[in-house]
This record gives C-alpha cells, sequence and structure tokens, in this order.
C-alpha cells in the first residue's frame, strides 16, 4: 500500500509565478502559510494528497498539547506556542484546544519537574495516593506531576481551520491537494518548483513534507539528515466499570514512553508508545495493525487505564519525520526554507514552526504585513549542527 493518494488533478498548467510556495499540507506547512498570509503575502500551498491524508505525520483526531519537557528550553517554546494557538482560534471563531489536566509520572519525571520550575511553568507534584483520588481513571507508578495548563489539541478541525483562515487570507487556488512536488532548483535568484501538474517558480520555498523532506530538498543539493519511522496508536472505549468522567492526559516519561489522552467529545481514549516503532520508506507504508505494538499498547492500557476495557476497539499508523537528535530542523539555505524533524512531538508547536519559517523566508524582502514579536527559531535547531 502506498501512502498517499493523489486527488485527480486538470492537465499539466504552464509555468506559473508566486510570490512564496510552502510544501507540504501538515500541521507546520498549513502553520507556515497561515503566518505568510497574515503578513499580507502570495503563498501557493502545495500536497501530493489531500489534507490530512492518513500518509502524512498530522492526520487523526487528536494530540496533546503540554509544557511538559525535561528542557526548559522547550517548556518556554510551548509557552510561546500557545500564545499562537490562542491567536489562531480567534482568527477560525473555533476552540481548538481543549483545556485538560497532565499527569507526568516515570523515570523522568523529576526532571520535569525541575525544567518547568526552571522556566516558570505551573505544577504540583503528587504522591501516588493523592494522584489516585484526585484522578481516578489513572493508574500512575510512583510521584506525579499535574500540569493544569495542559490541552488536548482537536487536530483535525486544526488542520482544517488552518487551510480555511488561509484561503480567506489568500487568493482563490492557494491551497492545491493533489499535487506533488518532484524536484526543486535554486538558482540564487528564484526557486524552481518542479510538480505534476507543471512548474512553478518563487522568490523562496518553505518545505514541510514531513518524512519526504530530505528527498525533495536532495534534489536541490540540500543534505538533511532524516528518518521515518511508523507509529502506531489505539483507541479504548470504557468497561463495564465505568471510567471516571473527567479523564486527564497522562505521560509516562522515561524509559517506555506511554501515553494518554481524552478524545475530544467521545468517550474514546487514545494510548499510544513514542517512539516505539519501526524505519520505513515513506512511500511504501503498510497501516496494518503492527502485532508486537498492539501488544505493548495493550498492556499500557491494562496498566494504567483501570476503567477501560483493554481492548482497543480502533487502530491507527502515523509516521514520524525524525532528526537524529528529535530536536527540529528549521533553516535556511539559499532561497529554500526547511521545516523538517518533528520527530513525533511538533503538532504542538505547529504556530510557532510556521512563524519562525514564514520569518526565515521573508528574511531579505520587503516587509509588506505586521509580524508577531516573537524571536525567530533558536541556532540549535540550524541543519549545520549536524
Amino acid at each position: 500500500m502506498t501512502a498517499h493518494h493523489p486527488v485527480a488533478r486538470p492537465s499539466r498548467q504552464p509555468l506559473v509565478r508566486a510570490e512564496f510556495v510552502v510544501v507540504g499540507s501538515g500541521i507546520t506547512g498549513l502553520s507556515a502559510a497561515w503566518a505568510l498570509a497574515r503578513r499580507g503575502r502570495e503563498v501557493v500551498l502545495l500536497d501530493q494528497a489531500e489534507i490530512g491524508h492518513r500518509g502524512g505525520g498530522s492526520h487523526g483526531t487528536c494530540r496533546i498539547f503540554r509544557l511538559g519537557y525535561d528542557d526548559p528550553a522547550y517548556v518556554s517554546l510551548a509557552g510561546q506556542a500557545r500564545e499562537l494557538w490562542a491567536e489562531l482560534e480567534h482568527d477560525c471563531g473555533e476552540r481548538l484546544l481543549h483545556p485538560t489536566p497532565q499527569l507526568t509520572f516515570g523515570p523522568q519525571m523529576p526532571q520535569v519537574q525541575a525544567a518547568m520550575r526552571q522556566a516558570g511553568a505551573a505544577c504540583e507534584l503528587l504522591s501516588a495516593q493523592e494522584a489516585t483520588a484526585r484522578f481516578p481513571g489513572v493508574t500512575v507508578t510512583g510521584d506525579a506531576l499535574v500540569e493544569p495548563e495542559s490541552a488536548v489539541i482537536a487536530a483535525d478541525r486544526s488542520l482544517a481551520a488552518l487551510a480555511s483562515v488561509v484561503v480567506r487570507a489568500a487568493l482563490a487556488g492557494a491551497v492545491r491537494p493533489g499535487v506533488r512536488v518532484t524536484a526543486l532548483a535554486d538558482d540564487g535568484r528564484n526557486v524552481r518548483i518542479s510538480t505534476t501538474d507543471g512548474d512553478i517558480e518563487a522568490a523562496r520555498a518553505i518545505v514541510c513534507a514531513g518524512p519526504w523532506t530530505a528527498g525533495l530538498l536532495a534534489t536541490a543539493g540540500i543534505t538533511v539528515p532524516a528518518s521515518a519511522t511508523l507509529e502506531q496508536v489505539a483507541y479504548f472505549a470504557p468497561g463495564t466499570a465505568a471510567a471516571s468522567p473527567t479523564m486527564p492526559i497522562f505521560v509516562h516519561y522515561g524509559g517506555e514512553f506511554a501515553y494518554g489522552l481524552p478524545v475530544p467529545g467521545s468517550e474514546r481514549y487514545k494510548v499510544g508508545i513514542h517512539h516505539g516503532g519501526p524505519v520505513i520508506d515513506p512511500d511504501h507504508q503498510h497501516h496494518a495493525d503492527d502485532s508486537r505494538m498492539s501488544r505493548q499498547i495493550t498492556e499500557a492500557a491494562r496498566k494504567f487505564l483501570p476503567g477501560f476495557d483493554p481492548r482497543p476497539v480502533a487502530v491507527e499508523r502515523c509516521v514520524y519525520d525524525n532528526s537524529p537528535d528529535t530536536d527540529f530542523i528549521i533553516d535556511r539555505i539559499g532561497n529554500v526554507v526547511i521545516g523538517s524533524g518533528t520527530s513525533g512531538h511538533g503538532f504542538k508547536f505547529g504556530p510557532l514552526l510556521g512563524d519562525w519559517l514564514a520569518r526565515l523566508a521573508t528574511n531579505g524582502l520587503a516587509d509588506l504585513g505586521q509580524a508577531s514579536e516573537a524571536p525567530g527559531p533558536p541556532a540549535r535547531f540550524a541543519v549545520s549542527r549536524f
């Protein structure tokens, strides 16, 4: 089974000109297009398939928004991202982040607590007994850290909302699904983007094509280290003993990184193992259940969710675009801007990553619109670190 299912398009078009072309309509690409459109820029967004297709890394119902990292820099960046999520919710007129308390426990919980305190983020340490009394729907192992500012992101609605505001702010036809980019060529003045629907010439190209990014950049002579893994999540329903009516998010931090979150508008609960999947070719994704991962996820449900039937009611596969160190890769080489290496934890940062990419893309061009006051990407995310 191939990963992408191209949407039917009309016959090839003649060479066209655009100010900015964004490749990839996952959370990062859509956020970059939104950031450009808010600046009054002309943007064309291309994707080989429809928005939210299951071969990409942004599909599915929900994701976790959390401040809880074992690195205070990431805690602070998540806080910046939260502000931009609020702006997106204002722009689209829809709630996308559903406030939900989070329990973090496991061998690396103390490092998370230290990082959150260093960054000034709210958190509260509970004993296992206190955590069970407050959140009976989750069985914790040892002390637990409560994060009050976490949320469940309605992922599918977020993609739809971003596409809507981009189309509203940009020109008609700005979002073009079913167009696969096959090559890039940067002559120092412009970037020529070769596609299955004809060529486009742009002042800048922003490449956020998930696990296809490295291969596409290679056509322009740009090397970005990357690997794709195919992960798995499962959805569970309450058992005969009703689950807690207000289920928190949980993250078992360290070791086998199990996590879970309630699905907005549903009784279901989603569980996964972070970085538990095999390395794959993104063009050849097989979405059948993986028996090894199914056993791991089922065991996590038995261990952490006492009120849920440990037999999953649904299973999904999801591709990760991984950098070697799991830090993001946000950089610009010539007229090509790179947004990759989200490594399975980038969704919550989507609007912030998009703003950084727009800043890199517009640098050196006349400023037509107001930009946010947030700083650009940290140097730690430059591709030159490899």
